[in-house]
């Protein structure tokens, strides 16, 4: 009964609502699932002491956890990581550099799996961590599918933090011109814009129905491969197509 009453709360938070929101405050959860709030509070505390769920130090919503993501990433029944492994040990040693796996999550890209190729410089600890979606190739990328209404609605203060990261956008219009022009080139890039030093690009992997539903990213120090960022993306392209035809997704040629 309890282990039901779990994945319930998980259900809830792993819906529409909370993903459109960012997360679900207690009040909501309980409202959703017809539990008294005292029972959910407790259970949604057990699970964020197992990383299963988080909450958010500012709203107080809570939402997946990174080690419910980490676990999903390591399972062998999950799809688009047994597909996509294979290909991201390629690409990593083919640029010599770590190969990210991310998927979209309300605001935040979260990291499933990272594949190193031995090189001196690893990417520790970024399995089931968040980071924002505005300052990343990787996040330009997932949200290659939305339309300026699902960005306000994901966005809803159609604004985003000044001086948390160096980059020059700061609304929701400019995300979309930048989310344009991946669309056009097929892949995304950024040059200092989430950490300075660093610098990443990202290409989207497609399900059977032709839509987004993760990115590879590959990011490193900009001494080492900003001089050959774009090709990079372009060789990260190829890599996630093939992982896209391994998923069913079929690309229009050119008539």
């Amino acid at each position: 009964m309890g282990l039901r009453r779990d994945i319930e709360l998980l259900e809830v938070l792993a819906g529409q609502e909370a993903q459109r929101r960012g997360g679900l405050g207690v009040l909501r959860v309980a409202a959703l699932t017809g539990r008294e709030k005292s029972q959910v509070s407790r259970a949604l505390k057990s699970l964020e002491d197992e990383g299963i769920v988080e909450r958010d130090p500012d709203t107080l919503e809570y939402r997946l956890g990174w080690r419910l993501f980490s676990l999903a990433a390591r399972s062998t029944q999950n799809r688009l990581v047994q597909v996509a492994e294979p290909v991201m040990h390629r690409l990593a040693h083919a640029l010599e550099e770590t190969c990210h796996l991310c998927v979209l999550r309300g605001q935040e890209v979260i990291t499933l799996l990272s594949v190193s190729p031995g090189h001196e410089f690893r990417a520790h600890g970024w399995e089931g961590r968040g980071v924002p979606v505005y300052c990343t190739s990787a996040g330009r990328v997932l949200l290659m599918d939305a339309t300026p209404d699902e960005l306000h609605v994901r966005f809803p203060s159609g604004e985003f933090p000044a001086g948390e990261h160096n980059t020059q956008v700061r609304t929701v219009a400019e995300l979309w011109t930048r989310i344009s022009r991946v669309r056009e080139a097929g892949y995304a890039y950024v040059d200092e814009e989430f950490e300075p030093g660093l610098v990443g690009t990202s290409a989207p992997i497609r399900d059977f129905r032709g839509r987004v539903v993760a990115a590879l990213n590959v990011s490193a120090p900009k001494q080492r491969l900003g001089d050959n960022l774009v090709e990079a993306a372009r060789e990260t392209a190829r890599a996630t197509s093939a992982i896209s035809e391994l998923l069913g997704w079929v690309a229009r040629k050119p008539s």
